[in-house]
């Protein structure tokens, strides 16, 4: 069978990087192969990182069935040693000022949960992941330099020392080149590790000399007014929050310290280089921002005698207007607002989709999203194996079939009919949707309960959280009043149950007294639920019910003139 679905092609990667290095005679630091996200523990879990470490579990996925006796982890890797730089929205400013500077591991949780910041986002951040049920093992950055899981790593980085050195300075600009070091020595006598700078290194003993001197700006931000803050709106209808910059200084002790055993962090690039150097790291993907950074961090690594992970670029998230999702604007949309109003793997199947292309990310596109995914389920449950391979089903619910459920869909019922039929009936009792939906399709129920019933829950937070407060009905021009009368006259005689047939009648009312079609649909979309677009009216009217489509045309012709 052909392979041809885009996780496969990165599984093919990883395969060519093994057999490079078995051709080469390069030594290995395991049996397995290793798949690695990272996540960082200033913030919840977002958008973004279920994005990574879905698409990173369907290239596992993909590696398994090119071949089944490769053993694969996935290391879900948390960057909890790097400083705080800032205080984020919805956290305590007065708490938290006082350690900016510090590791994430090492300031308080605000939240009054966990022992630390980064344990509260760490903990949100399994919790998450769990919830999705990704298979993964949890790493903590502060914990593996701590344990001396990182000494051989720092110890390496002193031996190539120049080589890394170089690496880096040559991306630098004045100043910076002249007292860069890759060692970030945690101060000894206040914590920081954003304030320290390398003022000395034993190359013999492994120890490094520093001064905690070095100031830098954090930022502040906030739901309420706080001292020099700036109240700053962005994108229509954004909330309102405040934004101030803290000068953060060192307490000017010095000291000595060894590299090893969490008495020091490295910089970003060279952290992620030895990462992948120490845990032998064979495949990593990273979004478009870090493409500068993964060519300097592979360079570093092969300057360690490590060998670089493959991996794959991927584009951000926008919203409508295509401009970059943002907590702080406000123009995002959050996962637990996908779930409100659409089924968990129409998300899986949306972050499938063409990885390296930008996707507009706002509530409006749920619904066609979850009737493309059930296209792609349907046609998933009819197809061959060769065929399934390259379904996107095959990876969205992978858990599934591989606890050996049947995967399908056989219903014409789309969610965008679903969720017009609760917008006429303006109801939240699911089994009176039900009982509408039994109506069109007896069925439904035995084949397609599960996915059916998740569906109900979201459309009626649909209904409620997005058309409710959009609703505008309209009675059609007078010019349409013959074809309105024809399509009443149909529907009062009508005894069959067919939506074609419906549909037909629909289409005939409006050709037979030359209406633009267009324009006679739109009338009819907003005298029946008062939008501008909806779904075939045949398979409306024929879920709804005739007689009833029949009593609700006259009650909205009343209703509009009276």
């Amino acid at each position: 069978m052909e392979l041809k679905a885009w996780p496969y092609h990165e599984a093919r990667q990883i395969i060519e990087k093994l057999d490079r290095e078995r051709t080469m005679g390069k030594a290995r630091k395991h049996d397995h192969v290793l798949l690695q996200t990272g996540f960082g523990p200033s913030g919840l879990p977002h958008m973004g990182t279920f994005g990574e470490v879905a698409r990173t579990s369907w290239v596992r996925q993909a590696l398994e069935r090119i071949d089944p006796a490769l053993e694969t982890k996935l290391y879900a890797f948390s960057d909890d040693m790097d400083g705080m730089r800032g205080v984020p929205l919805d956290a305590d400013v007065a708490l938290l000022r006082e350690h900016l500077g510090k590791p994430l591991s090492q300031v308080p949780d605000p939240f009054g949960e966990h022992e630390s910041f980064a344990a509260h986002m760490n903990a949100k951040l399994c919790e998450f992941l769990d919830s999705f049920g990704f298979e993964y093992e949890f790493k903590s950055s502060a914990e593996q330099y701590a344990s001396g899981v990182f000494n051989e790593g720092l110890r390496r980085i002193v031996d190539r020392y120049d080589e890394v050195r170089e690496l880096v300075t040559a991306t630098l600009r004045g100043d910076n080149r002249e007292t860069w070091s890759p060692f970030l020595p945690v101060c000894e006598h206040c914590g920081r590790v954003n304030t320290t700078r390398v003022t000395g290194l034993d190359r013999d003993s492994y120890t490094v000399s520093y001064a905690c001197d070095r100031p830098f700006n954090a930022k502040i931000l906030s739901w309420e007014p706080h001292e020099g803050a700036k109240a700053k709106t962005e994108g229509e209808g954004a909330p309102t929050y405040y934004v101030s910059q803290q000068r953060v200084h060192g307490c000017g002790g010095e000291g000595t310290v060894p590299v090893t055993d969490g008495h020091v962090k490295v910089g970003w690039k060279v952290d992620w280089a030895m990462r992948w150097y120490v845990f032998g790291v064979d495949y990593e993907m990273y979004g478009k921002d870090l493409i500068d950074s993964a060519e300097v961090s592979a360079k570093i690594v092969s300057a360690l005698g490590g060998e670089p992970p493959v991996g794959m670029v991927y584009e951000w998230f926008n919203d409508e207007h295509n401009r970059s999702i943002s907590k702080t604007k406000g123009n995002g949309l959050t996962i637990d607002q996908w779930l409100e109003h659409g089924p968990i793997e129409s998300l899986s199947w949306f972050v499938y989709q063409t990885p390296s292309k930008a996707k507009r990310l706002y509530a409006g596109i749920i619904p066609q999203t979850v009737d493309k995914f059930l296209e792609d389920r349907g046609r998933f449950g009819r197809e061959e194996e060769a065929e399934q391979v390259n379904n996107p089903i095959q990876f969205v619910e992978a858990a599934k079939l591989k606890a050996g459920k049947q995967v399908g869909y056989e219903s014409d019922l789309t969610f965008g009919v679903i969720v017009n039929l609760v917008s006429v009936l303006g109801t939240d009792d699911r089994e009176l949707v039900w009982d509408y939906l039994l109506r069109y399709d007896p069925q439904a129920r035995e084949h397609n309960a599960e996915i059916l019933d998740r569906m109900i829950s979201c459309a009626i937070n649909v209904y409620r959280d997005v058309v409710a407060p959009t609703l505008t009905f309209e009675a059609p021009p007078e010019e349409f009043a013959p074809a309105l009368e024809q399509l009443r006259g149909f529907l009062a005689s009508y005894e069959g149950d067919d939506p074609e047939a419906l549909q037909a009648a629909c289409y005939a009312a409006g050709k037979d007294h030359d209406l633009k079609l267009g324009q006679w649909f739109r009338a009819m979309y907003r005298l029946l639920i008062g939008q501008d677009r909806g779904p075939r009216l045949g398979t409306f009217i024929h879920l709804y019910g005739v007689s009833e489509t029949l009593a609700l045309i006259d009650s909205r012709l009343a209703e509009l003139s009276a």
